[in-house]
């Protein structure tokens, strides 16, 4: 079967839930090949083999701690030549678009980015985008030479398919571009009980309707009933009553969960570019004419402080 290369998303070894995603879809496509770059593959292992990686390239090298996202560019481009992969798939955050669009760019090969979904195709893989606020979806597939694809969280769900990895460590020649932004520190973000909010099933966001930083509260229990993240617009996150990490829309986080829930949010183009993939749009707003309902598969015209706490309570008083 043809080697599918996927680029390894983690924190010290502890592999994130969109790598996995990816190592399923890698699946449609060929056989999966992990990339792991830095310290921890030995704790990884385990976790990629466990979804279907059939081997693990292992690029332990001081420039990949010491230096930006060069390093994982020069080595997709070396292993990628060394392969001959079907295809390289890479998470769709700031880092895997930078490093798939280097990498492209050097492989002198076509890129996609932001695909919600990957299947096979007759001429290699055929990715699925939206576009214009979900007014399109897009389907592609790359011409010329390996394709380059950056896959959003929760395209897919991760679906186990143990293997036995074999573990390969690389030898990388890391160019003097490599070197060119050094890391001076490192620190842990502080975060809550809460999923993040890029991998979460389920977000919860609140806009101008919630009308005050107190009254995020409503939107924060919704939330942890449903065991999700709690978002936030523009409009929220400028006026002071959210932290702006959690902003969603074109200039925030784009975020593709099963369920999304707007409240209080009239769904501005700005909006909707970031939450417009979501499986399932629910809309909570007084005003009928929002351009959220558009978008959204489920709207309640109501008032958000009459709503949520109803929905709150139906929640609890079902799983008593």
């Amino acid at each position: 079967m043809a080697e599918i290369l996927v680029l390894v998303d983690h924190t010290h070894g502890a592999v994130r839930k969109p790598t996995l995603e990816l190592l399923t879809l890698a699946r449609r496509l060929g056989e999966p090949s992990a990339v792991f770059m830095g310290r921890g593959a030995d704790s990884a292992t385990d976790a990629l083999g466990r979804y279907g990686a059939h081997k693990v390239y292992v690029v332990d090298a001081p420039e990949v701690d010491e230096y930006l996202v060069t390093p994982a560019v020069d080595a997709l481009t070396q292993i990628a030549e060394r392969t001959g992969p079907a295809a390289i798939l890479l998470p769709s955050g700031p880092d895997g678009k930078e490093t798939a669009a280097r990498v492209a760019l050097r492989l002198g090969s076509g890129l996609i980015t932001d695909a919600v979904d990957v299947t096979a195709g007759a001429d290699g893989p055929v990715t699925e985008q939206s576009a214009f606020a979900a007014t399109y979806q897009v389907t592609a597939h790359i011409t010329q030479g390996v394709p380059v694809i950056t896959v959003k969280p929760n395209a897919a769900a991760p679906e186990p398919a143990p293997t036995d990895p074999v573990v390969e460590k690389q030898d990388i020649v890391f160019g003097p571009a490599s070197a060119a932004v050094k890391v001076l520190s490192r620190a842990p973000r502080e975060r809550g009980d809460r999923p993040e909010l890029t991998e979460a099933d389920i977000v919860v966001s609140g806009g101008r309707g919630v009308n005050g930083a107190e009254n995020f509260a409503v939107i924060e229990r919704v939330a942890d009933l449903l065991g999700a993240a709690v978002g936030a617009s523009r409009a929220a996150v400028d006026a002071g009553w959210y932290p702006h990490s959690h902003q969603v829309g074109q200039t925030g986080t784009q975020v593709s969960p099963q369920l999304y829930l707007a409240a209080g949010i009239s769904g501005a183009i700005q909006h909707r570019a970031g939450m417009q993939t979501s499986k399932t749009i629910v809309a909570v707003n007084k005003d009928a004419d929002a351009p959220i309902f558009e978008l959204a598969d489920h709207g309640v015209v109501g008032d958000l402080f009459e709503v949520l706490p109803q929905l709150a309570d139906e929640i609890e008083r079902r799983r008593s």
